[in-house]
């Protein structure tokens, strides 16, 4: 029996408000994989002021995009170290264009992406629901956590509030942006036979497929609950 340790390299897209970060935590915490958040990278170099992170910076600071090459030398970088020290990945948050994508799959081939589908009007129905508790930060739901009292903080009695990107407007612009964004960029993943659509209405009807089908790709540290 071969004692060859399996790697994955993976990507996961999701529109917001599809679970994908709950998702990403499910997956990290069942099987050996480093979540990689093109962010987190980001905010990690500029912070620590390597070369990269200081030519980042200069783009960031301005509020101003960071060039492709730049996102592909910085991302590609990480990836690739990881690789080479035999760990298994999953990336989050890139590629955003079908070019990144285009020159990320030469840098550092992902073998599998998994596309959370969940319907639109799911997500807007959910979102729509969720209601905080501003200065602590507590988050209630309508529909499936919701306060004691309408409207009103289960610990402070205090009103709580609507964030404006959480109302159905700014849900549904979003959910536009997404899809024109991730629309090309799964298609190429389609066509390089590396993409698996996991669809459901929540993200527990959609892990037990995702991990149903990891289990197939490498081996889990953490049996299904």
């Amino acid at each position: 029996m071969s004692s060859t340790k399996r790697l994955l390299h993976a990507l996961i897209m999701g529109a917001p408000g599809s679970g994908k970060g709950t998702v990403s935590e499910r997956i990290v915490r069942s099987f050996d994989m480093l979540h990689i958040s093109s962010g987190d990278i980001l905010r990690n170099m500029i912070q620590e002021k390597t070369d990269l992170g200081i030519q980042v910076n200069k783009f960031v600071s301005n509020g101003q995009l960071v060039p492709d090459e730049l996102m592909l030398k910085t991302i590609g970088g990480e990836l690739n170290r990881l690789s080479s020290a035999d760990r298994s990945w999953l990336l989050d948050g890139f590629p955003r264009t079908k070019p990144q994508a285009l020159s990320l799959f030469k840098i550092a081939p992902v073998q599998v992406v998994i596309s959370l589908d969940v319907p639109f009007d799911i997500i807007v129905n959910r979102i729509k629901g969720r209601w905080i508790h501003a200065p602590s930060g507590r988050v209630y739901n309508t529909d499936f956590n919701a306060p004691k009292v309408p409207g009103y903080d289960d610990v402070t009695g205090e009103p709580l509030m609507q964030r404006d990107d959480d109302k159905p407007e700014s849900v549904k612009k979003r959910l536009e942006i997404y899809s024109e964004m991730a629309g090309p960029i799964l298609e190429y993943y389609a066509e390089q036979n590396v993409l698996v659509k996991f669809s459901g209405k929540t993200t527990n009807e959609i892990w037990p497929q995702v991990y149903k089908y990891l289990t197939t790709r490498i081996e889990p540290k953490e049996k299904l609950a």
